[in-house]
């Protein structure tokens, strides 16, 4: 760790303007943004007495290596930078509100033909009702459930509907009577635009009159001894009204609100949110988060706000009104930031009585319960997860604390289709963030000890190209751009890239390989270990350790030892490496199953040249399938969106190798002929 004091900017450098700062670690990457009005006196508070400093703030300034600081303008653009550098960096040491997950809705497509009844996240589109957001998404899927008894409304996707028109046959929500199956003339278009038309209704609101109605059916039904039918009306009434009473009016029905609570202590603090739209709780969602600082209730506030809000994709969801418990000491700027993202005007208050201030409570105590139960559950995770990581330690007699250890495995089927993993854990927790998978191909795929040796090089060589693109941080004033994400493409030996679990190989990164572990786990014993140690040894690096787990004896193989080192059947750091090791070859082997499963299916129209999946999958859609793509002229296979003239002569050729290419006579024939695609391990006819 660092002495603040070796790092610390001169006072009459730093400036009195408003801006934003940042530290750094030894490897340069950023671990804490904050902002300040006056950066001097902020920058400032932090170099005093360690001993005078919050618990996780002098750890913090421990950890850091620089300093630096950006000068802006206005307190806003201060508020607007410091979120744009947490968003990109996601520092260790800020408060973090993390949710991989957008707002779901409860969304009626009435702009297509037949509307149709889904889930929905993300941006909203044109023609679509939505109602929500609901959270946890399994109670809108109950909601879906109870509402389609009375409303049998169209849920299926484009796909199964077209397929259910060719085969005149409906789908299993169709036989069972939650569908309506317009997909079979079942009803009429309009009718069931009613039927969807009646349920938006319902969700809005308007319950009392289709529960009305359906009492009066039931009355009837029992008048004509259609007992039967009766019992029917009985039971969609039931569920009519505990759908109503999920959507119980708590306040006005025009309110359109967010509101927010807290509960907090020293070191944590618990953020639970209830969504009101149209009066009603839709939803509820909740946080529980480190206390970087010791930070006050309106700073929380602020950058709750800031991170809740400039996470959604669709920012026209941001209520008309946020109530919080305690208003931010800059909340002008802030309601300025939230009215700016949403395009209208934000109001940011307390609710000082009445309705709003009740419900408000009752968020308060949900809050309060959430961190009894995190800290309940915390309480013995904690202390096993730190006796594991100083168990380790000691074990392996290392000097510095295991904060971070990445686990490496490889899989494969008699050397086919040969992955690599890499699964990271910090503090004792998994990071899925930092997972990375590897394809391994060429002489590198010969053995496991050459994959092994391949995936470490890869990884490790972009830590080194990291660290030289990064180089040293000096400390002063930088410019106001952010510094460049660095692609996650980089293509490693093979000529196959490795990406981020879960992301786009093409996507952003977030220099993830610019960290090194404490600790490296391989799966395997002696020969994986020294493979791995040779794989360092050749990009110069010495001095992290190596340790392999062998499934046999659950033994540790240390490099260059002749005998193993046994941890006791009972020890914590040995449960912990396993969990580790498990994790790796379970994310190994659905990778290779991945994989293992696209190349076991082939198609007549892969390797066509210039038929790329996009365009496979435009002519797919359009004609349905490749048996309809073979009876097709060249004139007719130009119809599909973006396919042109050479294209469409290519792929007629492609699949007619014996015909000449024509527009009048290139298909009926070729209907009938070699399959347009086969699973090879089944034998099965694909489509």
């Amino acid at each position: 760790m660092a002495d603040p004091a070796s790092y610390r900017p001169r006072t009459g450098e730093v400036p009195t303007s408003p801006g934003v700062y940042r530290f750094r670690d030894p490897d340069g990457r950023v671990i804490y943004v904050g902002k300040a009005k006056n950066l001097r006196s902020r920058l400032a508070s932090y170099f005093q007495d360690p001993n005078g400093l919050h618990p996780k703030t002098r750890a913090m300034v421990f950890t850091a290596a620089s300093v630096e600081w950006t000068v802006v303008g206005s307190e806003l653009e201060a508020l607007q930078l410091e979120y744009t550098w947490i968003k990109q960096y996601t520092p260790r040491f800020n408060i973090m509100y993390r949710d991989d997950k957008s707002y779901p809705y409860l969304a009626v497509t009435m702009n297509e033909k037949y509307p149709r009844v889904q889930v929905m996240r993300g941006d909203k589109r044109k023609g679509v009702k939505y109602f929500g957001p609901f959270h946890p998404a399994k109670a809108i899927r109950e909601t879906v459930d109870l509402m389609l008894r009375v409303f049998p409304v169209r849920t299926c996707s484009s796909g199964v509907f077209r397929r259910a028109e060719l085969s005149g046959r409906p789908c299993l929500m169709g036989y069972i009577d939650k569908c309506a199956a317009p997909c079979v003339d079942r009803i009429s278009q309009a009718g069931h635009r009613q039927l969807a038309q009646d349920f938006c209704d319902f969700m809005a609101g308007d319950a009392q009159k289709y529960i009305r109605r359906l009492e009066t059916q039931m009355k009837e039904a029992v008048a004509d001894l259609r007992y039967e039918d009766a019992a029917r009306r009985r039971d969609d009434i039931a569920a009519l009204k505990r759908v109503f009473e999920r959507n119980a009016v708590v306040l006005s029905e025009s309110t359109e609100a967010d509101i927010f609570a807290f509960a907090d202590d020293e070191l944590e603090a618990a953020v639970q949110v209830f969504h009101v739209r149209d009066g009603r709780i839709r939803g509820q969602r909740g946080w529980v988060v480190e206390k970087v600082e010791d930070v006050s209730g309106s700073t929380m506030v602020e950058q709750l706000l800031e991170q809740v809000y400039g996470s959604l994709e669709d920012t026209s969801r941001i209520p008309r009104e946020v109530l919080v418990p305690e208003l931010p000491e800059n909340a002008d700027q802030v309601a300025a930031l939230l009215s700016g993202m949403r395009g209208a005007q934000v109001s940011l208050r307390v609710p000082q009585r009445g309705d709003k201030r009740s419900l408000m409570e009752t968020v308060k105590e949900n809050a309060v319960l959430a961190l009894r139960v995190h800290k309940t559950r915390r309480s013995g995770d904690l202390t096993t997860r730190s006796a594991a990581l100083r168990e380790l330690q000691d074990a392996l007699e290392l000097p510095e604390p295991l904060l971070r250890i990445e686990c490496y495995d490889i899989s494969h089927v008699s050397g086919t289709n040969v992955v690599g993993s890499m699964v990271v854990v910090e503090d004792g927790m998994p990071k899925k963030a930092d997972y990375r998978k590897f394809s391994v191909t060429g002489d590198a795929a010969r053995d496991d000890t050459a994959a092994m040796r391949n995936v470490l090089t890869r990884r490790f060589r972009h830590y080194l190209e990291d660290q030289e693109r990064s180089g040293t941080f000096a400390t002063g004033e930088i410019a106001l751009e952010p510094d460049p994400a660095m692609p996650a493409d980089q293509v490693g030996p093979g000529g196959v890239a490795e990406s981020p679990a879960g992301a786009p190989a093409d996507g952003p990164s977030s220099r993830r390989f610019a960290y090194p572990p404490s600790l490296v786990v391989v799966d395997g014993g002696p020969p994986q270990v020294a493979s791995a140690v040779q794989a360092l040894a050749d990009l110069g690096i010495t001095d992290l350790p190596v340790v392999g787990l062998a499934k046999r004896l659950e033994e540790l193989w240390l490099p260059g030892e002749e005998f193993p080192l046994v941890l006791p059947r009972a020890s914590q750091g040995l449960y912990m490496l396993q969990r580790i090791r498990d994790e790796s070859h379970r994310f190994a082997i659905t990778f290779h199953r991945e994989k293992r499963g696209k190349s076991m299916v082939s198609s007549a129209l892969d390797g066509i040249e210039g038929l790329g999946p996009a365009k496979q999958k435009v002519l797919l859609k359009h004609f349905g399938s490749v048996k309809r793509i073979r009876a097709a002229t060249v004139d007719q296979l130009q119809e599909a969106r973006g396919i042109g003239p050479a294209l469409a002569a290519t792929v007629h050729a492609a699949l007619h190798p014996d015909s000449p290419v024509t527009s009048e006579t290139a298909g009926e024939a070729a209907a009938d002929r070699v399959t347009q695609g086969v699973n090879l391990t089944t034998g099965e006819i694909l489509d």
